[in-house]
């Protein structure tokens, strides 16, 4: 009874989209990191972003114009890395916010000896557990050109990684997945990597487990083949985790280059 309902309510919400196919192919096409998806798999991808622009909020900060275009760019990568999973692994939180600009973080801690810190920072994205996803726009109109750094993926794999709690880089896993073998392999990876930088990974990765996971998945998704140079092990899990094999796909569009020349 549920599923039928769902798929009513679906059918509903596309039917009254205001973006038509065109409209999302027009916005895709300018995005490379989405080079090598199947006609099919940009049909389901322009679903999946038609149901979350339903779903989530989006809002400017700081006088931003939340257009059309800003919604569909912001839409349709972070919707990426559920592909395979589907919108119910964002589930939990309702709302995107979008600045300008990189925006300032105030924060506070308290060290073991009881002294308060505090600080600020420049940002271009967070997420916060059950509450909102961050952004800001001068990094995201940039983002989704295969250069293995993408805001919105980066902040998006976060709430993936909050579904279980706190992010500390240890996602739910998918049916079929071994917890231990994703500890065993990130944890290794991890180690590594705050003594041997790698080649196209973001030095950000060292900060902390879940920081690595998420530049992880930036690179994953738009410059696999660095991964799968740096980590094997990584972009083999990765596969089994988000369900997609993002190097097949560029090896593909770089044959379909090479054969146009």
């Amino acid at each position: 009874m549920f599923a039928r309902y769902r798929k009513w309510r679906e059918k509903r919400i596309l039917a009254k989209s205001p973006f038509t196919q065109e409209d999302w192919q027009k916005v895709s096409s300018a995005m490379p990191v989405l080079a090598g998806l199947t006609d099919v798999q940009l049909f389901r991808l322009f679903k999946l972003a038609t149901l979350f622009l339903d779903d989530k909020h989006i809002s400017g900060a700081h006088e931003f114009e939340i257009t059309n275009a800003v919604k569909q760019s912001i839409a349709l990568q972070a919707c990426l890395p559920i592909l395979e999973l589907g919108l119910e692994w964002y589930a939990g939180w309702s709302s995107v916010i979008v600045y300008p600009g990189a925006f300032t973080n105030n924060s506070s801690r308290v060290d073991k000896f009881g002294v308060t810190h505090t600080g600020s920072s420049h940002r271009s994205g967070e997420a916060w557990l059950r509450g909102p996803v961050i952004l800001s726009w001068s990094d995201v109109e940039h983002a989704g050109d295969r250069d293995g750094h993408n805001v919105v993926i980066h902040e998006f794999v976060h709430k993936l990684d909050m579904l279980n709690g706190r992010a500390n880089g240890f996602p739910p896993m998918q049916p079929g997945m071994n917890p231990a073998k994703w500890t065993q392999l990130m944890s290794k990876a991890y180690e590594d990597f705050q003594v041997n930088p790698k080649d196209g990974l973001d030095r950000y990765g060292a900060t902390d487990p879940a920081e690595f996971f998420a530049v992880l998945a930036e690179v994953f998704f738009e410059t696999p083949a660095k991964l799968d140079n740096a980590y094997p092990e990584l972009y083999d899990i990765m596969s089994q985790f988000f369900d997609q094999s993002p190097l097949d796909r560029y090896e593909s569009v770089k044959s379909n280059s090479a054969n146009l020349n």
